[in-house]
């Protein structure tokens, strides 16, 4: 019988763990090509040998997704597989129209194909969006748990955006393993906060081979969800994170609704600075389609160590560089610090944006008032710090999860903006922690 030929379309991250896990050695199918987008740089490259298995000695080539219709039609593929998160409905069913009249099926795994199962109990955190809070949701269980004397281990969705085969398995424990990786400003952000609290994460390619390493040192694993992507693990409890600055994006964007259909516990983050009928739909939403959940209320106050530093100044904000662009949230937590502690002016970005960020803000025409930290590649750094450097301000407002300072020297101040999850009912989350 022939092999069913197959495309799936990626962002470096579920596309290379779908095929892990199901395709990989698996000699019923023929996997032609990854297709990548929403990320800089990642397509023009291979998926090595090394980690694609026996069936493809020369690897496996990863194309921009501009090219999967034609190479549908030219290559007779039999299936596309969607492999990748934070899309809206429509875009999803268009996508799938245009591949089915190129003549191929239109598919998207499941959990039975792609959860791993855990040696040790695990707790996954997912969200209905980029930027709704995981991070610091995350951050919060680690605390409850490390405080009954678990060891806590956090796994990261992948953001393999350099070599793939140093990156099969990553382990951060300290600052020096985020420059021996070469991280980019985008990993930066989702591991530094936890090497700020002493917790260990793992990240990379592989995520089988991730969680074994990773169990021999951990009481609980913690899955640390990216975009809104459902858990690559079988967890023994799922919680996950809403929004309701964005009501209604959790029943319109895959796989945030897969998220609140699986999840024990959802926290409807940010509600102290939402609308009072936004916070009242997202519960509407959450217990229509999921009423069983436990459902918490919480914020992320922002705080600075000094806010004197912003107070009566004029000042440029940066923000988190995935919550800002795909995510498409127009400002977030230096925005709200800037507002909060008195800034005289907040300075528009785009006269002074150069290069790839002069093109990010072009792309994105959401973005009005705030500076993504887009940090792909060295030459983005590059005209972040040329941005920062030529902005007609006082001071950088640093909403980034990252400290800016360990990456870049410019001529102004930056003043990070910190933000941790803060329940309405703490109870109610150590509960649901103690029962796991």
């Amino acid at each position: 019988m022939a092999k069913e030929r197959i495309i799936i379309i990626g962002a470096a991250g579920r596309d290379f763990h779908n095929f892990n896990t199901f395709y990989r050695d698996n000699e019923n199918y023929e996997v032609l090509a990854f297709t990548a987008t929403q990320i800089p740089d990642i397509d023009d490259k291979t998926y090595p040998a090394s980690l694609a298995g026996s069936l493809y000695p020369n690897g496996i080539p990863i194309i921009s997704e501009d090219e999967l219709y034609a190479q549908i039609e030219t290559n007779n593929v039999d299936r596309a597989i969607l492999s990748y998160s934070d899309l809206p409905y429509d875009y999803v069913m268009h996508m799938a129209s245009k591949v089915i009249a190129c003549g191929a099926d239109f598919g998207i795994m499941g959990a039975n194909h792609t959860m791993i199962e855990s040696k040790v109990p695990l707790i996954a955190i997912c969200a209905v969006r980029t930027g709704c809070g995981k991070s610091q949701t995350t951050r919060r269980v680690v605390e409850i748990l490390k405080a009954k004397g678990k060891r806590v281990v956090a796994i990261r969705h992948p953001m393999p955006y350099g070599d793939l085969e140093k990156q099969k398995v990553q382990r951060f424990a300290s600052y020096d393993d985020l420059d021996k990786h070469e991280c980019t400003i985008e990993e930066r952000e989702e591991y530094e906060p936890h090497i700020d609290k002493s917790v260990i994460v793992y990240a990379g390619v592989d995520y089988e081979a991730i969680l074994r390493q990773a169990e021999q040192e951990a009481d609980v694993i913690i899955w640390d969800g990216g975009n809104n992507d459902f858990s690559f693990y079988k967890s023994d409890l799922y919680i996950t994170v809403d929004d309701p600055h964005r009501p209604g994006h959790g029943l319109s964007y895959y796989p945030g609704e897969t998220n609140l259909l699986l999840s024990d516990m959802v926290i409807i983050n940010k509600v102290g600075t939402a609308k009072p009928e936004d916070v009242a739909r997202v519960r509407k939403d959450i217990k229509m389609v999921n009423p069983d959940a436990i459902i918490l209320e919480a914020d992320s106050p922002v705080t600075v160590s000094d806010p004197s530093a912003i107070q009566g100044k004029r000042v440029l904000v940066v923000e988190d560089g995935p919550t800002i662009t795909h995510g498409g949230m127009p400002y977030g937590a230096g925005f709200i610090a800037a507002k909060k502690f008195g800034a005289s002016e907040i300075v528009n970005p785009h006269q002074f944006a150069v290069g790839s960020l002069k093109d990010t803000l072009e792309k994105f025409t959401h973005i009005k008032e705030v500076l993504p930290a887009m940090g792909y590649f060295g030459q983005q750094v590059d005209d972040l710090k040329a941005t920062l450097d030529a902005a007609d301000c006082d001071v950088i407002i640093g909403g980034t999860p990252i400290d800016l300072n360990r990456i870049l020297t410019t001529n102004k101040p930056i003043v990070r903006v910190g933000y941790d999850l803060k329940e309405h009912e703490p109870d109610v989350l150590e509960k649901a922690l103690a029962q796991f």
